[in-house]
Parts: structure tokens; C-alpha cells; sequence
């Protein structure tokens, strides 16, 4: 069995490979991770206090079908699966689906709306399909919500991604994944395709699901007001972000008005909002209310943003940008940590533990979980309920 130490080496050892095997002309989205050279500058951590956080609160039972159940006849939420994908990404995505297929849908069938600036192939269309009972739809990506807008300074820019490229900032050289992450910040939840729903779960090509689930976490959202959901959260690596809480806080100051009531600030910031500890909510995993992304709040903070330009003068993710939105823009107990939903993301996993793992027949080992590892963020959310 690899020791936790070992596990850990294992871990930097990716992702250092990491920033020397991605190539521009064989890009994949949300491969990015976000740790490199960052822990002398972490300081001294957390310690997670004897208060138990809402999470850690068991699911009322009745939201649980019984275990011989093969179809959901009860309520549903509003809810659908986007992915965004390319064609070439089909074989992650079948693996992704067949997992969320059965680990949880075939007893749901949610519907599933896959999203791409190039129109899908008719193999694609047809292999997806025919994984799920469900309702499937492919939707062509608006050009101006997808590619570079024409008033960016192409030359400062350029110069931006060059230094990433010299300082070995993964993705530091990438304009389609800059155009993935302002896509992701502030366009999906425009799509047509997605303007009937209220909830949303997007999930990502060549993930790994690893525990069954027996209730629906879209009703959990629902009937809990939740307004964000995730399984990771970590720090944001510097170097891509350098203005970004500058250009926040400007905006905090111009709409105080905007900000929840009891929201997660300290999530962000150890100090009252005037630096960011770069902790974030690992977006290539989340469940939404769209209601955030749709809310003036948040559409006035990514205009805002957007106007900065820092999605191509700098390397903003939307893991940062949505993380400061959800923190800023809804209560602290709307934020909703899936314990009992294992994932792997390529290098980091969170695999539930004790009675989780059992009740949800997870496949992943216990002891190879992120939660608590030095670069994890877990520490900082569960803080905010102590």
C-alpha cells in the first residue's frame, strides 16, 4: 500500500509533469491544476476545530430510495448534466458518463446537454446517446461567448502568455483554454440550452466517480436552498492570477449593496477581504443553482471582470472566479460540500470515508483522499462554521 508521504511525492511528481506534457495543438478542457511553487508561501495551517460543519450532518433517510430500486418514480428537480467537450474528447467522455449513468441517473435520467464551439460529430452524438435512457442535446457555442473579444491588446496579451510559457505556467501559452475559462465564468449559463433549468452538474471528460449514490443531491440543493456544491477545493497557483482580488475588491467597494448576508468571505481571505489566500472550489467538479450565475450580483462582478480583460492579460480560471462569486454572493451555508460523492479529477481525488464509504460501496481507497492535505482548502471551509 503507498504511504501517505509517498502518495504525496507521487502527487507534486504529476504535477510538475504536468506543465511539461501539455501541448497547444492538443489541448483538452479544465485539465488544469493549480499547485506549483506555492506551499512556502501557504504559512502555517489550519487546525480543524471540534465543531461539526452542516455537511457532516447525515442525509434525512427519506431522501434515500431503497437499495433494490432500478427506476426514481418520485419528484425531480429542475436539473440537467452539462459537458463541455470536443469531439476528440469522446472516449473521457464515455467514461465520465458511464459512471454517472451508473452510479446515480439510471435511476434518475436526468437529461444531459453537451455544449462545444464546433458543432458535434454524428458519432459523437450517436455513442453518448446511447448510454442513457435520458434526454440528450448538443448545443454550438455562440462565437462571441467562445473566442477572444476584439478589443483585447492582442500585443499585451501576447506578451502575458509568453512569460507564462518562460515561467512554465501550465496552460501559461493557451488562448482556447483562456476562451474555456471566460466561457465557463460567464457564458455557459447563457446557452439556450440551458435557460429552462434552475440546477445544474458539470461534469468532465475522463473523471472518475467513485461511490454509488442512493439519493438525489439535485433535491439536496433544492429543498436545502444550496446554491453551490463541490468535492475539491484548493489553492489557485499565483502566477496566474495577479490582479485578480485587486480588480475584486474594486469591485466590492463600488457595490457593497451586492454582497450576502453571512456569506464566506473567510473562505478567501484571512484578513477581512484585504488579501486573498487564493483558496478556490475546483470547478471541473460542481452543482449549481444557476439562479447565482443569472443573479445581478454575479452578472454585474463578471462584466466587471470581463472589462479588466485579466481572462487573457493574466490566466483567470473560472475555479476563482466562480469561488469568489459563490462565497461573495451566497450565504456560507448555501456552499455545500459533497462528502459522500467520491471523484478523481487527475491528480487530486476525494474518497468519502468511514460510514460514507461503505454506504455508498465506494471503490476508491480511503487513504488516498485530498481533504486534509496540506494543499487542500477544506480546513478554510469548515472553519467558517466553527
Amino acid at each position: 500500500m503507498m504511504t501517505p508521504m509517498r502518495y504525496v511525492v507521487l502527487v507534486l511528481v504529476i504535477i510538475i509533469s504536468l506543465h511539461y506534457i501539455v501541448s497547444f495543438s492538443n489541448e483538452n478542457y479544465g485539465r488544469a491544476t493549480s499547485l506549483s511553487h506555492i506551499k512556502q508561501s501557504i504559512g502555517n495551517q489550519l487546525k480543524v476545530g471540534d465543531t461539526v460543519p452542516p455537511y457532516k450532518v447525515p442525509i434525512p433517510e427519506e431522501y434515500y430510495n431503497h437499495p433494490n430500486t432500478t427506476s426514481h418514480v418520485g419528484r425531480r428537480a429542475n436539473a440537467t448534466f452539462v459537458i463541455l467537450a470536443r469531439n476528440g474528447d469522446l472516449n473521457g467522455v464515455i467514461s465520465s458518463m458511464k459512471q454517472v449513468e451508473d452510479r446515480l441517473n439510471k435511476k434518475y435520467h436526468y437529461p444531459y446537454v453537451f455544449l462545444n464551439e464546433q458543432p458535434f460529430e454524428e458519432n459523437f452524438k450517436k455513442r453518448v446517446s446511447e448510454l442513457t435512457d435520458s434526454k440528450v442535446e448538443f448545443g454550438l457555442i455562440p462565437h462571441d461567448h467562445w473566442y477572444q473579444p476584439e478589443w483585447i491588446d492582442e500585443a499585451r496579451a501576447t506578451e502575458s502568455r509568453e512569460k507564462m510559457v518562460k515561467d512554465n505556467v501550465i496552460y501559461g501559452g493557451s488562448v482556447p483554454y483562456r476562451n474555456m475559462c471566460r466561457f465557463n465564468s460567464g457564458f455557459f449559463y447563457r446557452h439556450e440550452l440551458l435557460k429552462k433549468y434552475q440546477y445544474y452538474w458539470r461534469v468532465e471528460p475522463d473523471v472518475k466517480f467513485f461511490c454509488d449514490l442512493d439519493y438525489d443531491p439535485f433535491l439536496i440543493m433544492q429543498d436545502q436552498n444550496k446554491m453551490y456544491g463541490f468535492t475539491i477545493s484548493l489553492y489557485e497557483y499565483e502566477a496566474t492570477i495577479p490582479t485578480l482580488w485587486k480588480a475584486t475588491r474594486e469591485f466590492i467597494n463600488a457595490n457593497p449593496g451586492l454582497l450576502a448576508p453571512d456569506n464566506a468571505m473567510a473562505f478567501l481571505s484571512d484578513d477581512g477581504g484585504e488579501t486573498y489566500n487564493r483558496c478556490h472550489f475546483w470547478s471541473n467538479f460542481e452543482i449549481g443553482n444557476l439562479d447565482l450565475w443569472r443573479g445581478e450580483a454575479y452578472t454585474k462582478f463578471f462584466d466587471f471582470l470581463d472589462e479588466k480583460g485579466g481572462f487573457y492579460y493574466e490566466r483567470w480560471g473560472d475555479a476563482p472566479v466562480h469561488s469568489i462569486g459563490a462565497a461573495l454572493f451566497a450565504k456560507k451555508d448555501q456552499i455545500h460540500f459533497f462528502n459522500d460523492i467520491g471523484y478523481r479529477h487527475e491528480p487530486f481525488q476525494h474518497c468519502p470515508q468511514g460510514d460514507s464509504h461503505k454506504k455508498g460501496k465506494c471503490w476508491c481507497d480511503s487513504t488516498q483522499n485530498f481533504d486534509y492535505e496540506w494543499y487542500s482548502c477544506l480546513n478554510r471551509y469548515d472553519k467558517l462554521f466553527a
